[in-house]
């Protein structure tokens, strides 16, 4: 059985966990309870020993897809030889009441529905069920309640499925076969838990009593999602595509904690042939940081204020440092391999947990200051009482680590697993978080996060900073600024730090370094991080935040049309639901690495408010100020 590209596989999930589903309407991927919890489908990694949900029909001739407008419900419509069904695939999030001041917006209910329905014709053919538990390490059992209703157990978990048809057990697995006639249905609903938690239950219905449950609790999901669309403030030439990677970065938050993930699954490889396979199901301090900067851009400040109170709660030391890594709960695990399972077309080792945890990246003070400066600034300097509380003390010990550390070698932006280096990407974003840090403090009204002297020594030192790596990372005989202090290697992180002003695009130096970039980590369109020897196997695809760096950099040079065409040519690079993985592989188009990746779709809002606030004639950076709505984006 050959395994599906990347890009087949959709994206559906409750703000608790994802599943993934193949165009085929295969769901090879969930983890449950949490994002990071342990998968009990993972065909995606192993689609003979990994778990998996299928649907499969007789006769199929063709298959399209697409999201509900404003939602992340997916629907798949099959044609076939003799009719036509609709797959509607959610994981049900209903709307409070009220919404709390924090904490979930929208209640969880645990659970995948499959609403499947014959709208033309006649279809046949037969659901296949088979979850493995704890990343298939341990044995799964099944035992039927009744003809429609089965209960998984292994490993200490458990799952419930209950079906319009009957199913049948054998060997840990369940099928069910079906004959529909035009407006007959064959849902499916899988259920996270023995015993259900919800407000509502599957386990008394069948029949119509569970098509009446679907349809109640789709509708439900369907307000949720499109009223949280519908708070989206921009309105610009690309807001489809704005929409969506906002639904999708949504999707990688966690209610319950606030948390933000940086992809919804692990272990699909960077590299073909290679062994760059990582879990990126962990909230990194700098990816969060973005994705709040994202959502801000978009009028969603309460998500940013979500993510300060995952900080503020998962911080036992009360602000006085930040990890480069969080798990959603407890200590980020230790990094292991599951040597049980092939990997991604044969790519192995499958990872689980992150070494990279470990690592010092003292960039992430500078992207979390520009996270909080922009909401700040969002709010009017006038944030919930909880963040208000915590502000100056935050502010003087985020301002002290990044004093300590300025001299400091670290292992840089891209977690290369060597030694340490003076990264200069570092270097720019510590003298960007100085810089915010006085804006902050400047724009507080009470005047109250720093006296003047504290300004000044934040000031002095910032202008010492940026002197040293204009100066130091200069490389003359390269002709561009590099990696690190000493380096010939190019890194396309220096489009980044353009981007927030850590360096002059107009000056004559930074644009002789993105000629260079181009020309050296180019690939048409694409852009690789850097072209060295990492110490791992197999050459990495392109990285496809750089190439929409590259489109903020020619926009801040008022090269605008060239900005935008490229902006477009490389939405065409997503699949056809605008999902991006985190690379993209140069020869082929393919994509590579964990899907769906934030930091590409945190790149894509950025950059189309960029592209508005260029069209508007305005000169910004990658900051919440520069919002697009209807009345900023000229017609």
């Amino acid at each position: 059985m050959t395994d599906k590209p990347i890009a087949d596989y959709a994206v559906i999930g409750d703000t608790c966990t994802t599943a993934l589903i193949a165009r085929d309407g295969s769901l090879d991927w969930l983890c449950w309870p949490r994002h990071d919890g342990p998968a009990v489908f993972l065909a995606l990694l192993d689609r003979e020993r990994g778990g998996t949900c299928r649907l499969a029909l007789d006769g199929l001739t063709g298959v399209t897809r697409r999201y509900l407008p404003g939602t992340n419900i997916l629907e798949t419509t099959f044609v076939t030889a003799t009719g036509r069904a609709v797959l509607t695939d959610f994981m049900p999030l209903h709307p409070h009441e009220a919404v709390p001041e924090e904490g979930p917006d929208g209640h969880a209910q645990g659970r995948v529905v499959r609403r499947l329905a014959c709208i033309a014709g006649r279809v046949s053919g037969h659901w296949f069920l088979r979850p493995t538990f704890d990343y298939a390490r341990a044995p799964t059992e099944a035992v039927a309640a009744s003809e429609t209703q089965l209960r998984f157990h292994g490993g200490g978990d458990a799952i419930r499925a209950a079906c319009a048809v009957p199913l049948t057990l054998r060997e840990g697995a369940a099928e069910g076969g079906f004959a529909l006639t035009s407006g007959a249905r064959a849902d499916l609903v899988i259920a996270h838990g023995a015993k259900h938690h919800g407000a509502e239950s599957e386990d008394d219905a069948a029949g119509e009593g569970l098509t009446a449950e679907v349809d109640a609790s789709l509708a439900a999901t369907r307000a949720y999602w499109e009223a949280w669309s519908d708070r989206c403030t921009y309105e610009g030439p690309y807001r489809e595509s704005v929409l969506r990677s906002a639904l999708t970065l949504k999707l990688l938050t966690h209610g319950p904690s606030g948390g933000i993930v940086a992809a919804a699954t692990a272990g699909l490889p960077e590299a073909v042939p290679g062994n760059r396979n990582y879990d990126y199901r962990y909230v990194w301090m700098r990816d969060a940081s973005f994705t709040v900067t994202a959502f801000v851009n978009l009028g969603y400040d309460r998500e940013a204020a979500e993510f300060l109170r995952f900080l503020r709660e998962a911080d036992t030391s009360r602000g006085r440092d930040l990890h480069l890594m969080y798990a959603l709960k407890g200590p980020v695990p230790q990094e292991e391999t599951l040597d049980h399972l092939r990997g991604w077309r044969g790519v192995a080792p499958v990872r689980i947990g992150n070494a990279a945890a470990d690592q010092d990246q003292y960039d992430i003070y500078g992207e979390f200051l520009v996270a909080l400066h922009g909401y700040l600034e969002a709010v009017d300097y006038d944030p919930p009482v909880k963040v208000n509380d915590h502000l100056p003390e935050a502010l003087g010990h985020l301002t002290n680590h990044i004093l300590r550390a300025r001299h400091a070698p670290d292992h840089g932006l891209w977690e290369m697993r060597t030694e340490k280096r003076q990264s200069l990407h570092t270097k720019a974003m510590l003298w960007v978080g100085l810089d915010r840090a006085v804006q902050i403090a400047r724009a507080d009204p009470k005047h109250r996060l720093a006296d003047a002297a504290t300004i000044a020594t934040w000031e002095r030192a910032a202008a010492e900073i940026r002197d040293e790596y204009h100066t130091r990372g200069w490389n003359p005989s390269r002709g561009a600024y590099t990696m690190a202090y000493g380096s010939d290697d190019l890194d396309a992180a220096v489009l980044r730090a353009a981007l927030f002003d850590a360096f002059d695009p107009h000056d004559p130096r930074v644009a002789a370094t993105l000629e260079r970039v181009g020309a050296e980590l180019g690939a048409g369109d694409l852009v690789y991080r850097y072209r060295i020897d990492d110490g791992l196997e197999g050459d990495e695809a392109t990285f496809t935040a750089c190439a929409f760096w590259r489109v903020g950099c020619l926009a801040l040079a008022g090269r605008n049309a060239e900005a935008a065409a490229l902006f477009e040519r490389l939405l065409a690079r997503g699949n056809d639901l605008g999902l991006f993985a985190e690379e993209i592989d140069a020869q082929t188009g393919e994509q590579r690495g964990n899907l769906p990746q934030g930091f590409t779709h945190m790149a894509v809002i950025n950059h189309a408010v960029r592209l508005a606030a260029a069209r508007d004639g305005q000169t910004r950076t990658d900051e919440p100020d520069c919002r697009a709505d209807a009345e900023t984006v000229p017609a």
